[in-house]
This record gives structure tokens, sequence and C-alpha cells, in this order.
């Protein structure tokens, strides 16, 4: 690097305000390693995709593909519905990588977490989520895995993660996720 801080691009797959996933992203904001910034970008104002649109999508989808295209790796948080991961989401994903030939992702170091207040903590989400990274051709880190089970245990009144265990494991996410992101730039 030339002196310059490592920008990553976070987002979660949730539109709820008081989302434990955007609580997750707001704890890595806030562990992020020295010259390293997280911007966290909302979802929520993304339409439905149309592919009738893709040419000219619509100004807030212009936005995200810009901001993907100027970090130098990506952060996705995931909650977990129905054993995968949310449509908005998705829906998100579809509009940055569209259209074909136009993936604003591609060859983007990345990284995965997650939380639910079920038992296994967006595994089966985070999984489904890594098959869709292939295509995308998402440099993917595979470790850390950040699964968060029972996340509204592990969060005060204010939304904010207190659980330390939870801390030091997106801490690490983050400094793995840094290291990795070095190889590619």
């Amino acid at each position: 690097m030339d002196g310059r801080a490592i920008k990553i691009l976070g987002f979660a797959g949730s539109l709820r305000k008081g989302s434990y996933n955007k609580a997750l992203l707001r704890a890595a904001k806030g562990l992020m390693p020295k010259d390293c910034e997280l911007e966290i970008f909302d979802l929520e104002g993304i339409p439905p995709f149309n592919q009738d649109l893709e040419a000219n999508p619509p100004v807030t989808v212009k936005e995200f593909k810009e901001k993907i295209r100027n970090a130098h790796a990506i952060l996705i948080a995931t909650p977990e519905y129905n054993y995968s991961m949310p449509g908005v989401l998705k829906n998100a994903i579809d509009w940055a990588s569209r259209p074909y030939g136009d993936n604003a992702f591609s060859g983007k170091p990345g990284a995965i977490m997650g939380g639910s207040i079920g038992m296994l903590g967006t595994a089966r989400a985070q999984y489904h989520l890594r098959q869709v990274c292939v295509f995308l051709n998402i440099l993917l880190l595979n470790q850390p895995e950040v699964m968060v089970p029972f996340i509204d245990k592990k969060t005060d009144e204010n939304g904010n993660i207190t659980d330390e265990a939870t801390l030091a494991k997106v801490k690490e996410l983050m400094e793995a996720l840094v290291n990795w992101t070095l190889k590619f730039i």
C-alpha cells in the first residue's frame, strides 16, 4: 500500500432499523485495524431487480455499484430467512452484478458474517451466500467464520453488541479480512 487507508464496504441483508446484522457491522466498524476504514451502506431504497432497467439502473443501484468498485474489499452481514439469505440481500447482489459483464464484485476480496436469534447463527444463509459469491468471483475469506447464535441475548437496549466473545470474533474477522485484502491490492 502507498499509505492510503484500506477501504472496506459493508452492508447487511436486512432493512430493519434494529437489525442484529447492522449491529454486527457497527461493531466491526469500531474494531477495525489501524489505517483501515469500514463504510456501511444501507440497502434501503434499492428497488426489486428488473432486467428491463439493468442497462440504466436506478440512482441507488448506481451508487451501490460505485461504492463497491471504490472499496478494496467487501463485508456482508447476512441474516437467515427460511434456511437462506434474505431476498433483500440477493436482490442487491443481482443489481450490483448486472448487466452481464458489468459485475461490480468481480475480483474483490470479501468476508461474510451473520447473527440470528436461533442456534445456528446464520450458517445455512452464509453457505448459500458463499455459493453465489463463487459465480460473482468474490475472493472470499474462508476463516474465521462468524456465525453468532442467540444474538438477541448479546446486545443491549440500544442495539449494540455487548458479548465479549462475539466482539473478539468480529475483531479477528476484520484483521483477517485486512490481511487477506493486502494480498490482492
